[in-house]
């Protein structure tokens, strides 16, 4: 039996993934703080863990080394998003979005990372922004998944001396519960920011407009299985990437900056 720790086992990607794997032989142990709207029996234990809390992924641990001896892999898709101004967020949620997307990965793998056996996969999402300069309003979220790529490729060059494996996710756009509360981060940002009102609707009008077509969150699930079956996969795999993004990304960061001040301010 191929035994698989999983965090976000309740979000779109993670329950698609959880529903995959457990469907296709492994076992998964599937970590979140809710729990997941899945009645699967076979193969599969659910076990609550709070990401921000070292108490709760240690508990988390001595469930899972009381099934098993070796983990095939360990895969983090739990995250947060949020949309606000660097100068008007409070501390609390900057300190909490760094808490989740990056701290909960790093307490994730220190954990369970002993337990991977040989060649055993460590896969991380992170975000088609990671790679990209950060946008306004949102660049939070892009600055925590760029942090996420640098702790990967750092945790890679250790793993290999460990003879493990160390893969990124990098997705674009995808059908998950999220999307309706990206859209509440949003509406929420747009109302209450007080000096940025204007300029964030119309940021938020431009990004609807060019926004890539999501996709179903199953394609995820159906990509870690392939990496999960790939004896030397590829370090990063890219999904639903947006090419207006990456066109921006080509421009000097003079041209960029100039191009989001033209579109953004009110004139």
């Amino acid at each position: 039996m191929k035994y698989v720790v999983l965090t976000g086992a309740s979000g779109g990607m993670g329950l698609a993934t959880l529903k995959k794997l457990t469907n296709s032989g492994y076992y998964v142990f599937g970590l979140d703080i809710k729990k997941p709207d899945y009645d699967y029996t076979d193969n599969y234990t659910f076990i609550k863990t709070d990401l921000t809390d070292e108490r709760s992924v240690q508990k988390a641990y001595k469930e899972v080394a009381k099934q098993c001896k070796e983990l095939f892999a360990v895969i983090s898709m739990a995250g947060i998003y949020d949309m606000n101004s660097l100068i008007e967020i409070n501390e609390e949620d900057f300190i909490k979005i760094f808490n989740v997307n990056v701290f909960g990965i790093y307490r994730l793998n220190k954990t369970f990372v002993p337990l991977l056996k040989e060649k055993g996969k460590v896969i991380m999402v992170s975000s088609e922004l990671a790679p990209l300069d950060p946008l306004p309003f949102t660049g939070l979220y892009g600055i925590t998944k760029s942090t996420v790529e640098k702790y990967a490729f750092s945790l890679r060059m250790e793993l290999q001396l460990l003879d493990k494996q160390v893969v990124v996710i990098r997705p674009g756009a995808i059908k998950t519960p999220m999307i309706k509360y990206t859209d509440e981060k949003i509406k929420n940002f747009t109302e209450n920011t007080k000096n940025y009102s204007w300029n964030a609707k119309r940021f938020n009008e431009i990004i609807n407009s060019i926004k890539s077509k999501y996709v179903p969150a199953e394609k995820i699930g159906k990509l870690t299985y392939k990496i999960l079956n790939k004896k030397k996969p590829k370090y990063v795999y890219k999904i639903n990437r947006n090419p207006l993004l990456l066109i921006m990304h080509l421009l000097p960061k003079r041209m960029q900056n100039w191009v989001i001040k033209r579109i953004l301010l009110k004139k």
